[in-house]
């Protein structure tokens, strides 16, 4: 006969359970680590976004905030003053920004008059008025590598300075200047004026008359008609470090005008000098040539806003973003447009950049502000400035849409969790 031992009828009682066990699993239900989103996010794609930051800058306000994905505020700043419109996270995690003038002489829309560099609680550090009667900077502001601040100045040419130069005019004209300005001096280290660059083929026997469409370089001073002096408006400013020239957002001429940047402010004033022996005079635009006379060559803007080089370590290296507003269409676009390595500006010819990428949408479009960066896996992070932020992929996808709910959005700048301007600011 068989012995049965304790140990064999404990084996067999231990195999019972987990048979019967194994026939009665009940799954565990893992834990949803999805994060909780405010009402202002409609599209949310964790597969395809940035899990990152937003800075999202109101246009003319006198706040901006960190939003995180899910569009939760995670820091703010209140500045008790309005806004005259860009502001920038620097690399330390001071902020860099542009504010408007207690009691400007002259305004126009975007006007600022004040640059400030602040703290990462926005105490004021630095100030530097720019606003009297003949001067007022206005949109746009930038850290240069050797700390120098630039920025866009409307400067008041006199009606009959104006006609002397064949302007058609009857009032004070306001077109735009660059200054750049050392923060530890408050001295002009460099300037360039566009009115020292201009061509008119209005009056014969006034100064700067020439044939328009035979100098490329030279702005038509009479391209607009205005009303208010404000013919130029640029809105917008980006400096490329490696080229060592500046892009210029013209609004009312629906280009972007290159200016070379390694002139000194000598040079700037003449046709000659600088790397590019060109002295102030534009070494490349790109755009509209209907606003230089040129017939040949595609218009791509319609108004347009933040000329945005894309650096090193951003995917499409080189290449710039920019928002075309397509007032003409209702349709805003953002286009990646391959800027040549050597600029070429010749009469009568195609000088336009080719276009790397576009996006648009049917429910894209707003005909003021607005703008567009690259984000560190390479998707764009779009700021439609009545609505708020697309985040779409290099195929055109949607990955993240947030309604501002406040509707005027001057500009978004995304930020990785690990950028050290972000730890910094404990974010």
């Amino acid at each position: 006969m068989k012995q049965i031992t304790l140990g064999s009828i404990l084996l067999c009682f231990l195999s019972f359970l987990a048979c019967n066990n194994n026939d009665n699993d009940v799954p565990i239900e893992e834990e949803d680590d999805s994060p909780v989103l405010t009402e202002n996010v409609e599209v949310y794609d964790d597969a395809l976004l940035e899990n990152g930051f937003v800075l999202v800058v109101e246009n003319g306000g006198n706040t901006s905030f960190f939003i995180d994905k899910a569009g939760n505020r995670v820091k703010e700043y209140d500045f008790g003053t309005n806004l005259g419109n860009d502001l920038e996270l620097l690399e330390n995690g001071k902020l860099l920004g542009i504010f408007k003038s207690d009691n400007p002489t002259f305004s126009f829309g975007g006007y600022g008059g004040k640059i400030r560099i602040m703290d990462d609680q926005g105490n004021i550090e630095w100030e530097y008025i720019n606003s009297d009667d003949n001067q007022l900077s206005h949109h746009d502001v930038e850290l240069l590598p050797n700390g120098n601040v630039l920025f866009i100045v409307w400067e008041r040419i006199t009606a009959e300075e104006a006609q002397a130069n064949g302007v058609n005019t009857e009032i004070d004209i306001f077109p735009e200047v660059l200054l750049e300005v050392n923060p530890n001096t408050n001295l002009v280290e460099w300037q360039w004026r566009s009115f020292e660059h201009i061509i008119q083929d209005f009056d014969s026997a006034a100064s700067q008359f020439g044939v328009i469409g035979d100098h490329p370089e030279l702005i038509d001073v009479n391209y607009n008609t205005f009303e208010n002096g404000d013919f130029m408006h640029a809105n917008g400013l980006d400096y490329d470090p490696i080229k060592d020239i500046v892009y210029l957002s013209v609004n009312f001429y629906s280009e972007v005008w290159v200016i070379d940047h390694s002139t000194t402010t000598t040079e700037a004033s003449l046709d000659t000098g600088g790397n590019y022996n060109k002295g102030g005079d534009l070494i490349y635009r790109f755009g509209n040539p209907e606003a230089y006379h040129n017939s040949v060559g595609s218009r791509l803007f319609h108004n347009n806003h933040f000329p945005n080089i894309l650096e090193e370590n951003e995917i499409g290296a080189g290449n710039l973003l920019i928002f075309n507003n397509g007032i003409d269409v209702s349709q805003s676009t953002v286009y990646e447009l391959d800027i040549p390595d050597t600029f070429s500006l010749i009469p009568n010819a195609d000088n336009e950049p080719d276009i790397v990428w576009s996006f648009t949408d049917p429910d894209l479009f707003h005909g003021r502000i607005s703008g567009a960066v690259r984000l560190k896996n390479g998707n764009t992070l779009i700021t439609e400035g009545d609505y708020g932020f697309w985040e779409v992929t290099d195929a055109g996808e949607i990955a993240w849409k947030y309604n501002g709910l406040i509707g005027n959005i001057w500009r978004g700048y995304g930020y990785t969790q690990d950028e050290q301007a972000i730890i910094d600011l404990g974010l």
